[in-house]
C-alpha cells in the first residue's frame, strides 16, 4: 500500500502480473483537544511514518479511478473520517487506590491530532486502512513514572441507525517521560483491513479511534474442563 503524493493525480495501472490497487487519498485533520498543534514524534521511525500521513494537504470527496486501467475503484466509496470517540478523549492515571483527579493525579494523554488513509485492493474488494494518532502525555501533581502505557483503540464502524463495528483493535503504546514537562507520542495503526461496503452504506463509515484501558488488561484466561 502506498502513499499519495497529491490529491488531484490519480494513480496508473499496475505492474503486468500484480493485483491493481487504487488507493483512497488522505486527508489530515487537527482534532479540538487539549492541543493545537502537531508537535514532534519521539521515534525516528515512526515519525517517518507518521509525517507521510501528515503529507497530503487536500482531501477529494472520491477516489480517481486510475486511467487506462480495466477495473476502478467504485463511484460509492470514500476514505471514513475519523472521530474520537465521545469519552474516550482522554486517559488519565492517579496514584494506587486514588482517583485520577487533583494532587493524585499522576499523568494523563491526550490525542491532539488524526490522519488516515485508505487503500482499495479491486482484487479482494477490500480496504486496507492507516490510521495516524498524535497526541501528549501530562504530568499530573503526583508525578509520572519514567515510562508510561497509553492504550488506544482503532474501530472501523457502520454509524447508521444501529451503530455496528466492522472491525476493531486495540494497542498498547509505550511512551518514555524524560521530564515534568511531559512528552509527545506518535501511533500508526496499519494492519486493520474491512470488506469495501456496498452502495449508502459507505457514507456511513467511520474510524473511530479514542483511549481505551481495557486493551492493558490480560485476556481472561479459558477455564479447563473439570475432571
Amino acid at each position: 500500500m502506498a502513499p499519495v503524493a497529491d490529491s488531484t493525480e490519480a494513480r496508473g495501472s499496475a505492474e503486468a502480473g500484480q493485483p491493481r490497487r487504487f488507493p483512497f487519498r488522505l486527508a489530515a485533520l487537527a482534532t479540538v483537544c487539549c492541543i493545537v498543534a502537531a508537535v514532534p514524534a519521539q521515534s525516528q521511525s515512526l515519525g517517518d511514518r507518521f509525517k507521510s500521513l501528515f503529507g497530503i494537504k487536500s482531501q477529494p470527496e472520491r477516489a480517481a479511478p486510475a486511467s487506462g486501467a480495466t477495473a476502478s475503484v467504485p463511484d460509492d466509496l470514500t476514505c471514513p473520517p475519523v472521530t474520537i470517540r465521545s469519552g474516550a478523549s482522554t486517559y488519565a492515571v492517579g496514584l494506587p487506590g486514588k482517583p485520577a483527579s487533583g494532587t493524585d493525579l499522576r499523568y494523563q494523554a491526550t490525542i491532539g491530532q488524526t490522519a488516515r488513509e485508505c487503500d482499495y485492493n479491486t482484487d479482494t474488494h477490500q480496504i486496507a486502512i492507516k490510521v495516524g494518532i498524535q497526541g501528549r502525555v501530562i504530568v499530573g501533581p503526583a508525578g509520572a513514572p519514567p515510562t508510561v502505557e497509553v492504550p488506544l483503540r482503532v474501530a472501523v464502524v457502520d454509524d447508521g441507525v444501529s451503530s455496528k463495528t466492522i472491525a476493531t483493535k486495540a494497542y498498547t503504546v509505550t511512551v518514555n517521560v524524560p521530564s515534568d514537562d511531559g512528552a509527545t507520542y506518535s501511533f500508526v495503526s496499519d494492519d486493520i483491513a474491512y470488506p469495501a461496503p456496498q452502495g449508502a452504506a459507505a457514507e456511513r463509515y467511520v474510524f473511530y479511534i479514542g483511549f481505551d484501558p481495557q486493551a492493558l488488561k490480560p485476556e481472561p484466561r479459558s477455564r479447563g474442563r473439570r475432571r
